[in-house]
C-alpha cells in the first residue's frame, strides 16, 4: 500500500474574479472546490492512474467533515485524525491572478495527536510506501519528516519527500527513496539561481551525494531532471500546452513518478510519467486523468 500524509489539509477554493477591485464588493464569475494538500494531490492522481493508496493527515471542524466527504466520492480511502478542536483550512486561490492566494492557518495539532499519527506508521512494513509531502502547522515541531524516517528507518520502507529547506535537508541522512524540490528550491539549498535543466543536472547530484536516492526536479515550462539511484541523468523539456491550472502539477509529478516506477520498476519509464501527469495537471481544470498523462506521455517518447 501506498500511503501519503498531509498534515495540513485544505479545501482549495478556486474562483475567478476578472475585474478584482480593491475596497469594493466584488463577485465571483465561476468558483471551485476541491480537497487540496499535497499528499492529498498525490493520491488523487495515483487513483486516476489506477493505483490506490490511503491518506493519512489530520481533519478538524465542518471543513475537516467535508474534505473527508469529497475524498469518498472519489474512492479515496482516508484514515484522519480527527481533532476535538478548530477547523481544517480553506484556501481561496485567485485563477485570473497567476499565484495569488489567501492559505488559511489549520487547527493546532497536540503531542497527543502527532502519538497517533505515529501508531499509524508503526504498521507499515518493507512492502509499503510513504509521501510525506508540503508545508507542517507551526504547531507541530519541524523536525516532523526526520522524526518520522528516524523512526522508520529499521523497516526499510521507501519514502517520498515533498518538501523544502530544512524540512528537505534534515531527511537527507535517512535516505528518502525519492525527493522532489522545484528548480528554486534546490537552487535556495546550494545558494544559487537555476534556471536552466543544464544548470540543474549538477546540483541534482549534489543532493543525491548528500542521501536521496532519486532527485527529481521540477521546471515548470522547462520540464525536469531526474538523477537517479543508479547514477543516470533524465532530463526533457515540457511538452507542448497551455497553462490552465498550476495547483498540484507538482504532486502530479510525484504520483505519476511512482505510478511509472510501480508499473516498469524503470526510472525512465517512471521520470516521464512524472513530467506527463505534470504536465498534464497543468494543463488541465482538474488534476489529470491516466488518459490525459498517456496523451502527453507518447508526445514525450516522440
Amino acid at each position: 500500500m501506498i500511503y501519503t500524509v498531509t498534515f495540513n489539509p485544505a479545501l482549495d477554493y478556486i474562483i475567478s474574479v476578472p475585474d478584482l477591485q480593491m475596497g469594493k464588493t466584488n463577485r465571483t464569475s465561476a468558483e471551485q472546490m476541491y480537497p487540496g494538500g499535497k499528499g492529498i494531490n498525490v493520491s488523487i492522481v495515483l487513483k486516476n492512474l489506477g493505483f490506490e493508496s490511503t491518506a493519512l493527515g489530520f481533519a478538524a471542524g465542518f471543513v475537516g467533515r467535508e474534505i473527508q466527504k469529497k475524498l469518498a466520492v472519489q474512492g479515496i480511502s482516508a484514515r484522519f485524525i480527527y481533532l476535538d478542536q478548530g477547523c481544517s483550512r480553506i484556501n481561496v486561490k485567485l485563477k485570473d491572478y497567476d499565484g495569488m492566494e489567501i492559505n488559511g492557518k489549520g487547527p493546532v495539532i497536540s503531542p497527543d495527536h502527532l502519538k497517533q499519527l505515529f501508531d499509524q506508521l508503526d504498521v507499515l512494513t518493507e512492502k509499503d510506501m510513504l509521501v510525506l509531502a508540503g508545508s507542517i502547522p507551526d504547531s507541530i515541531p519541524d523536525t516532523i519528516y526526520r522524526d518520522i524516517m528516524k523512526r522508520l528507518a529499521p523497516k526499510q520502507i521507501p519514502v517520498v519527500v515533498d518538501a523544502s529547506g530544512k524540512l528537505l535537508q534534515e531527511v537527507l541522512l535517512y535516505h528518502p527513496f525519492l525527493v522532489k524540490p522545484n528548480h528554486h528550491e534546490l537552487g535556495e539549498l546550494f545558494g544559487v539561481e537555476l534556471s536552466t535543466r543544464q544548470e540543474v543536472i549538477p546540483y541534482a547530484k549534489k543532493l543525491r551525494e548528500r542521501g536521496a536516492s532519486n532527485v527529481l526536479v521540477s521546471m515548470s515550462k522547462e520540464g525536469a531532471v531526474l538523477a537517479d539511484a543508479n547514477g543516470g541523468i533524465h532530463s526533457s523539456p515540457a511538452p507542448a500546452g497551455r497553462l490552465v491550472n498550476a495547483v498540484g502539477a507538482g504532486d502530479s509529478m510525484v504520483a505519476g513518478f511512482l505510478a511509472g516506477w510501480l508499473e516498469q520498476h524503470s526510472y525512465e519509464h517512471a521520470f516521464r510519467m512524472g513530467l506527463a501527469a505534470g504536465s498534464a495537471s497543468a494543463f488541465s481544470e482538474q488534476l489529470t486523468t491516466r488518459e490525459e498523462a498517456e496523451s502527453l506521455y507518447e508526445q514525450l517518447k516522440a
